[in-house]
């Protein structure tokens, strides 16, 4: 009979005991399992698809694994450091266990880590908490101390099994201790032996397939790869590709070189249906009743950058084999892991827990994170930079999500742009305050009309003057500002028009976004290159002057940073080149792309 697989993971502050602990587990039980490899492997394809990064280069993994083995189960096992700053090793460790071990060091109690650990792993869907009280032999194996330490967690969590040890003697790790005669409970390895995995649960729900791969059409076999999310599946089983819900029925299951009858959660499988469908990576293969759809959610966000949480910015979304362009809204509020108290935030920083809502540039199927990991995890990644900055638990999908849809229009884009006689674009003049964008934008438009061409000039001064009066210069406030700017740009690209948008836009982020908004080809990113020291000569508003004397916070150059093109469509070097050379160069790229 094969063994079954349990998932944990080792949680607690620093120095409380987790490597001794971990240590005399694998002492007992003896080296670790023959097929380690073929089981890491598999283990680390559930991490990657589900709240582990994935990248360009390869999979970064950034927790400590263990495998070991009994004559009953197989076990792996997640190390987490107790420090604060790996916290993010801690998200990564849970998202896929089955069962965590907070320890305590029986000296100091439940401390702010313990609660933070504990915390951390419920909210991840971690079902069964067991405290250690570990180095009970250091307090002479105080009953009444250990009483207190269990009472002290039950403000953590209401339900958890809780185990008096010494890892270092072996007090109830793996052999029942005479020393606490007072504990009648099991010792750790007849817990870790007995409790049911993750999967054992989540075969009962219904059947759910996020699809990874694909086989390439040219192969006689036809098939779509992933992890069992929930359920089972059968051969003859009546499914649906989701989003779209096409529909199919399971002809083969793959697992490995089997043909087996069956698959449930937890395994790797291989589905081909009895006809042709359009099922790629990202969708989602699915029995009744189907998953939701949606593209706005309210979310627990767990940020894991140095860098804060910009509301209104746009980052990378991964939710399984799902990707997706999110935007973060302000967050409603952060959690207090010491008073589990809501406190009212504008941001979220390095460790912060707080709920926010968000939306995605497509439609996502998903279920709420407490009933489905898989399709209610995902990560949030800088667009920049690359890396991951956040794990986020889907809560619900918002209802105004279900209840508004795009209206078809039988005039289309496209006609309204014929009849100017012109292909729409979207000017985008970024640079310092003082480089010329507006200078050289005001010309741009007036060459366009001379040329008979449909314009628009959004300038940065009036925006704020008018649509956006209510927004200020904060990082999340300069956010905002480009989205309702790319946004109308958008609508005025509809109508046809060239549009000239002259904003200082310093952060490349919001430039990718509105890039990302648009058709290829109708954003050209026109940089505006001039020395700081030029710019602050120049100050034509007296703006550089103000900032230096700290009447302007935030002011990009001096108070904020401004991060320059990578590869701008133009550059302009106003030291060079005047403004009318400026303005007659794009105009001549602009009506060169026209023809």
């Amino acid at each position: 009979m094969e063994k079954t697989l349990l998932r944990f993971i080792t949680c607690g502050s620093v120095d409380d005991g987790k490597s001794s602990l971990l240590g005399r587990l694998l002492y007992e039980t003896g080296s670790a399992f023959e097929d380690e490899l073929a089981l890491v492997e598999g283990d680390l394809s559930r991490l990657v698809d589900g709240l582990e990064a994935e990248r360009e280069q390869g999979i970064t993994i950034d927790v400590a694994y263990r495998f070991f083995a009994t004559d009953k189960r197989k076990f792996i096992v997640a190390d987490a450091p107790g420090h604060e700053q790996y916290t993010r090793n801690l998200v990564t460790g849970a998202s896929t266990a089955d069962l965590a071990l907070v320890l305590l060091d029986a000296r100091k109690g439940v401390l702010i880590q313990t609660r933070r650990h504990a915390f951390l792993c419920r909210l991840l869907g971690v079902r069964r908490l067991v405290l250690l009280v570990n180095k009970m032999d250091l307090i002479g194996y105080d009953q009444a101390e250990y009483d207190r330490f269990v009472a002290d967690f039950r403000e953590v969590a209401e339900e958890f099994t809780a185990i008096p040890v010494s890892a270092l003697a072996g007090d109830n790790v793996t052999t029942r201790s005479e020393r606490t005669p007072w504990y009648d409970g099991p010792t750790l390895l007849e817990l870790l032996e007995t409790v049911a995995p993750e999967e054992d649960r989540s075969a009962a729900a219904p059947f759910r397939l996020p699809v990874q791969s694909v086989s390439r059409p040219d192969q006689d076999f036809r098939g779509f790869a992933g992890l069992v999310a929930a359920g089972t599946v059968r051969r003859g089983d009546a499914v649906r590709v989701m989003p779209a819900a096409t529909a199919a029925r399971v002809e083969t299951i793959l697992v490995g070189f089997d043909e087996p009858d069956e698959a449930s959660a937890g395994q790797s499988v291989t589905l081909a249906f009895d006809r042709e469908v359009d099922c790629s990576r990202g969708d989602v293969i699915a029995a009744e009743p189907l998953p939701e759809v949606a593209d706005q959610f309210e979310a627990t966000l767990i940020w894991m950058a140095e860098e804060e949480l910009v509301p209104g910015r746009q980052y990378a979304l991964k939710l399984g084999t799902q990707s997706a362009l999110a935007t973060i809204q302000p967050p409603k509020y952060e959690i207090d892991v010491t008073s589990f108290e809501h406190a009212a935030v504008r941001t979220l920083a390095l460790n912060g827990i707080g709920v926010a809502d968000l939306w995605t540039d497509r439609p996502l199927v998903f279920a709420p994170y407490r009933e489905n990991r898989e399709l209610g995890g995902f990560i949030l990644i800088d667009r920049v930079t690359n890396d991951t900055v956040a794990a986020g638990l889907i809560g619900y999908a918002l209802r105004r999500s279900q209840n508004i849809h795009a209206q078809e229009l039988d005039v289309t884009r496209e006609a309204r742009a014929a009849l100017k006689g012109q292909q729409p674009r979207l000017l985008w003049f970024t640079g310092l305050s003082g480089a010329g964008k507006s200078t050289i934008a005001n010309l741009v438009e007036k060459k366009l009309l001379a040329r008979g061409r449909h314009s628009f000039m959004l300038d940065g001064d009036n925006v704020r003057l008018g649509l956006n009066r209510d927004l200020g210069f904060t990082d999340a406030d300069r956010a905002e500002n480009i989205r309702r700017v790319g946004e109308t740009a958008r609508l005025m690209l509809d109508a046809g028009l060239i549009v000239l948008a002259a904003f200082i836009s310093p952060f490349r982020a919001e430039r990718r976004m509105v890039r990302a908004m648009l058709p290829e080809g109708e954003f050209m990113e026109i940089f505006v290159d001039v020395p700081l020291a030029e710019a602050e000569r120049r100050d034509p508003k007296g703006l550089y002057a103000k900032a230096r004397d700290g009447r302007i916070p935030n002011f990009t150059g001096i108070g904020s940073p401004y991060e320059p093109p990578e590869q701008p469509e133009i550059r302009i070097d106003t030291t060079e080149m005047s403004p009318e050379e400026a303005a007659e160069l794009i105009v001549r790229t602009v009506i060169g792309q026209q023809r």
